[in-house]
């Protein structure tokens, strides 16, 4: 019985990679997705912090620049939407045919879905620490300094893991990709501006200061702006890990559960 795991689970863990490196090596392929992933963080920091840099001049704003205080939240938008849009390569494979030949093929179902998902935390990986070398060259502060830069990571990835995992979900009962695209739209602008990404919680109206409580977005910027802005925070650190890291946990066997339906 002992054996018969291990070698199921060498198995998927070897099925998932071969997913992912398939997910990386199409991504590669794409080099003007990939310049826009990086350009667009640059906009945004660039745009965002100027256009609010009279904000952090109000009394109480935590930040010395809206610079600072927006740097976590360019990280946490762009983790947002690279993981909100994975399930659109599900719909793509399946129109394409590409789906039904991978699992004609002698392959781990789930590992479909822990692939898709590994590619996924890889480029947003890549993609915090660009966005981050570009936030310090513009001048943005870290107090957490170096041992700061892997945890930083680690709250985009899990993050990224959270928004992937119901980007799946959406992929493996929608078949159509404008229904998803429609409903991938539909989430991001809310859960955005449902978030304390770019204003403090206490600058929001009440009601969305509660709301901002209940978004996953706020358990990965929380511990992001406190790493940019004091240093360390152990308590919050922990939390937000461990809800994220719970999260992902319940949104990958939630998308394979229904992949596995959509293809029975």
């Amino acid at each position: 019985m002992g054996k018969a795991f291990s070698v199921a689970g060498g198995t998927l863990l070897a099925d998932t990679w071969w997913i992912c490196w398939r997910e990386l090596k199409r991504l590669w392929g794409q080099k003007i997705r990939i310049l826009m992933t990086l350009i667009q963080p640059l906009i945004w920091l660039a745009l965002m912090g100027n256009m609010f840099e009279r904000i952090a001049a109000i009394p109480g704003f935590p930040a010395r620049s809206y610079l600072d205080y927006m740097a976590p939240g360019i990280v946490t938008m762009v983790t947002l939407f690279g993981g909100i849009f994975g399930g659109l390569g599900v719909v793509w494979d399946r129109r394409l045919g590409y789906l039904q030949k991978l699992l004609a093929a002698p392959i781990s179902r789930a590992a479909v879905v822990t692939g898709k998902m590994l590619a996924i935390a890889i480029q947003t990986a890549f993609q915090a620490l660009v966005i981050f070398g570009l936030a310090l060259s513009m001048g943005v502060h870290f107090a957490a300094g170096v041992p700061g830069v892997p945890v930083l990571v680690l709250l985009a990835v899990l993050l990224s893991q959270v928004f992937a995992g119901i980007s799946l979900c959406l992929g493996a009962v929608l078949t159509s990709h404008e229904a998803l695209m429609a409903v991938v739209n539909f989430l991001t602008m809310p859960l955005m501006f449902t978030s304390n990404a770019m204003m403090p919680l206490d600058m929001m109206p009440p009601w969305l200061a509660r709301l901002a409580v209940l978004n996953p977005l706020s358990y990965a910027i929380n511990p992001m702006r406190t790493l940019f802005l004091s240093g360390w925070d152990w308590a919050g650190l922990v939390r937000g890990v461990v809800v994220l890291a719970l999260a992902g946990l319940a949104m990958t066997v939630a998308a394979s559960s229904l992949f596995r339906r959509s293809i029975a």
